[in-house]
């Protein structure tokens, strides 16, 4: 079968995998080609947009060689055939399946797997994020207020980690087995490897359930391992679909905190869970009530706030990128369709290194540029391809 053969999400869910591509990256090359042509792009066999922060990175011997190893022709129809045999629905940035709230996050979801019912994400959606090295009375709250919020309607959001993450979605599961799934919230879990790599492997069966019954994202093609790079990117898409963000427990660092702190730059509300002032897993939670994040004492106070806020329904898109300041405008006008370094930039602005640094690193921040390898390029709405 000829590559012409295959749709688009195949050539995009096969330059997800290639080696040395990066979130940056790969947006960058679907927003500046169609599937097909960003796979020929890496391959070697059409030039990149002249100026644009992919030529640029194809300057790098290493990451050439790796996507030109990498991009065969024979590889698209190999993780093709994966993801149908797994049952993987795939979608690109440009498609109208893909969850309109991603569009527009400060870091873009440019390719989704997933396995389940996406209809779910129509619905009420809180996150329920903690420490994997959970308390006993850490994991019966997260596991309590799962089956509250399950019982309520609400869909249940998950790293799918070991200790509040696991615990949230087996309480999910005991109010679907005591009610149905009839008018039930279920869940949402958002995982860091790909659909037929399970990790944690005790969570097998708890993986298979969510994708039975709920559903299961990843932003990783099958196959790939859980590296430590994914974990963010992960707790990133978790803070992106939910409407609120719930930590059960936290350490004084760790993933939880990391979430809530993507979800506050998202403008997604978060919410904490008290705890003793002695005890160590409750550092973190303590420390985001102290700067401002709301109590969850029981299910009840965060379905109040979830009612009190409807921003972030799935029913249309939702731009969470803060609008550039007034100063940053003109840094962020010089980027608009050629890639410039931190020096290039200075020098069409006559600005100093540190004030145009200083610009840069808020709009990368806030998604209004992307940077790689010391490049920077703006980010546009993504463009709708055939």
């Amino acid at each position: 079968m000829s590559t012409a053969a295959y749709p688009p999400q195949a050539y995009a869910a096969t330059l997800a995998g290639l080696g040395e591509m990066t979130i940056h990256r790969l947006v960058a090359l679907l927003r500046d080609h169609t599937p097909a042509d960003a796979f020929a792009v890496a391959a070697g066999q059409l030039p990149p947009r002249p100026g644009g922060l992919v030529a640029r990175v194809l300057d790098e011997p290493k990451v050439r060689a790796e996507w030109r190893a990498g991009a065969r022709p024979e590889r698209v129809g190999e993780v093709w055939a994966r993801c149908n045999e797994l049952g993987l629905m795939v979608t690109i940035a440009s498609d109208p399946e893909h969850p309109p709230v991603l569009a527009h996050d400060p870091l873009p979801v440019p390719v989704l797997f997933s396995l389940g019912d996406r209809t779910l994400l129509q619905g009420r959606r809180v996150a329920m994020v903690g420490t994997r090295n959970a308390t006993a009375a850490g994991r019966h709250i997260a596991r309590m207020f799962g089956t509250g919020l399950a019982l309520a309607g609400v869909q249940v959001v998950s790293g799918l980690a070991r200790g509040v993450d696991g615990q949230s979605h087996l309480g999910v599961f005991e109010a679907i087995d005591r009610r149905g799934e009839s008018g039930t919230g279920r869940p949402v879990a958002v995982v860091a490897s790909g659909h037929d790599v399970v990790y944690p492997r005790e969570h097998r069966a708890l993986w298979q359930r969510v994708a039975t019954e709920g559903l299961l994202l990843s932003e990783s093609p099958p196959g790939m391992r859980p590296e430590a790079f994914r974990f963010p990117l992960r707790n990133r898409l978790v803070a992106a679909l939910s409407e609120i963000v719930v930590v059960v427990e936290s350490r004084e660092r760790g993933g939880s905190l990391l979430t809530a702190g993507m979800a506050a730059d998202r403008g997604v509300p978060v919410m904490a869970v008290p705890g003793h002032a002695a005890s160590r897993a409750s550092l973190g939670t303590n420390g985001l009530l102290r700067d401002g994040a709301a109590p969850a004492l029981d299910v009840g106070d965060i379905l109040m706030a979830l009612d009190l806020d409807h921003a972030r329904q799935l029913n249309g898109w939702v731009d969470a990128r803060r609008p550039p300041r007034h100063d940053d405008r003109e840094v962020l006008q010089v980027c608009r369709g050629e890639a410039l370094t931190i020096d290039g930039v200075a020098a069409r602005l006559g600005k100093s290194l540190l004030d145009v640094a200083m610009a840069l690193a808020r709009l990368e921040q806030a998604g209004w540029l992307w940077q790689a390898d010391g490049w920077y390029e703006s980010l546009d709405p993504p463009q709708r391809h055939c």
